[in-house]
């Protein structure tokens, strides 16, 4: 099976962590501050907060802000179920906004429309690794007093109007899931500029533990600290963060290979008829993450099922957050609400997209893309 994503781990990046390993400190040691000093120098943001997950950054993000229970925030539905999850475990209610087809991001008249005098946040997600109308959703933000959070878990390395993604919003979230631009196995990252949001962030990462002396014990004793807030743990290890430094480095070169992989398929596919590439605005630098095309005139299920009978490791990103279970059962939601996001959803497919697949294999998928008319076994 060809994997729609995989990670790519070298001798380089084995070696970083056997040294850590060999070390007196494999968590909460000094690779952690090394690894967020490194991806402030790599994204320009002034502070980051390396943590367990994305999820778990967008869970502490959220929870920085400190919104009033019930707070609406604007997010997508078109998205991993993360990002809306972690406006209802600071016990806020999520808002979805419609999307646009092309490049499945957050449409901005779409928020518009849906800001009230309970809305406090807008969640924007970079979809696959195009970056979305940035400029637009500042001004949004600006104009209403919003706070904006930037889920760029696809999309570390992509820039907009020539400004690296990770300093638009209050709050940038990255994610080093394995499938993800580089890995720590699994991991995240909250950057920002403010340092009172990384002040926050940091004590949310770790039980919401600050080193402040509570009322009635003496100063100045190493074991003295506070809890000025409940939080979890969601440290990361030194030694995901000795591959994360690793893999960093190499991040060029893996988004090169991406885009050289993508640009293949965006010549091929559009001699299949059936098979719409997905749109890049021409202000943007796309981090490809993921490589989706829609399906048109077809049943998308019944090419999903032939690609995989072939070995090709198609996947759907992603069911509508509004559609799953819990939150039919939570919110009175209508797909019919969400007509973008309901088209793309019939008909999007995501093909196999990393540094690891070869020439050869991108000619495989596309031959059988293009051979699906003629119902081969």
């Amino acid at each position: 099976m060809i994997p729609y994503g995989r990670q790519n781990i070298d001798d380089a990046d084995i070696e970083e962590v056997a040294k850590v390993l060999r070390s007196d400190l494999i968590t909460t040691g000094p690779k952690v501050r090394e690894f967020e000093e490194a991806l402030c120098d790599r994204v320009g943001a002034k502070h980051a907060t390396v943590i367990s997950s994305g999820s778990s950054a967008l869970d502490i993000a959220v929870r920085a802000l400190d919104l009033p229970r019930g707070s609406e925030v604007i997010t997508t539905p078109f998205t991993f179920v993360a990002t809306a999850n972690s406006i209802l475990h600071n016990n806020l209610q999520p808002v979805f906004a419609d999307i646009e087809p092309g490049t499945r991001n957050i449409d901005p008249e779409s928020v518009r429309k849906n800001i009230t005098k309970n809305t406090k946040a807008v969640i924007y997600v970079d979809y696959a690794g195009h970056p979305c109308r940035m400029n637009e959703m500042r001004e949004i933000a600006d104009q209403h007093g919003l706070h904006l959070i930037e889920d760029a878990c696809h999309a570390l390395g992509a820039e907009y109007r020539g400004r690296k993604v990770g300093t638009f919003a209050d709050m940038t979230i990255f994610s080093f899931h394995p499938v993800k631009h580089i890995t720590t196995g699994e991991g995240g990252a909250v950057m920002t500029d403010s340092e009172d949001l990384d002040g926050r962030l940091k004590m949310l990462r770790h039980h919401g533990i600050t080193k402040e002396t509570p009322e009635g014990l003496e100063k100045g004793l190493d074991y003295v600290y506070d809890v000025s807030a409940l939080s979890h743990n969601y440290r990361i290890t030194d030694l995901q963060c000795a591959l994360g430094i690793s893999q960093l480095a190499k991040l060029e070169s893996f988004i090169d290979e991406r885009t050289r992989l993508a640009k293949m398929y965006q010549e091929t596919l559009p001699g299949i008829e059936y098979v719409e590439p997905p749109e890049v605005d021409g202000d943007v630098k796309h981090a490809w993450h993921l490589f989706t095309v829609l399906v048109n005139g077809k049943d998308r299920n019944g090419l999903f099922k032939y690609l995989r009978g072939h070995g090709i490791g198609a996947h759907v990103h992603y069911i509508p957050t509004y559609r799953f279970t819990y939150y039919r059962g939570r919110f009175k939601l209508s797909p019919k609400d969400f007509p973008v996001t309901e088209d793309v959803f019939q008909r999007i497919l995501t093909l196999p997209l990393h540094p690891s697949l070869e020439e050869k294999d991108v000619r495989f998928i596309c031959d059988k893309l293009a051979a699906y008319d003629k119902k081969e076994p």
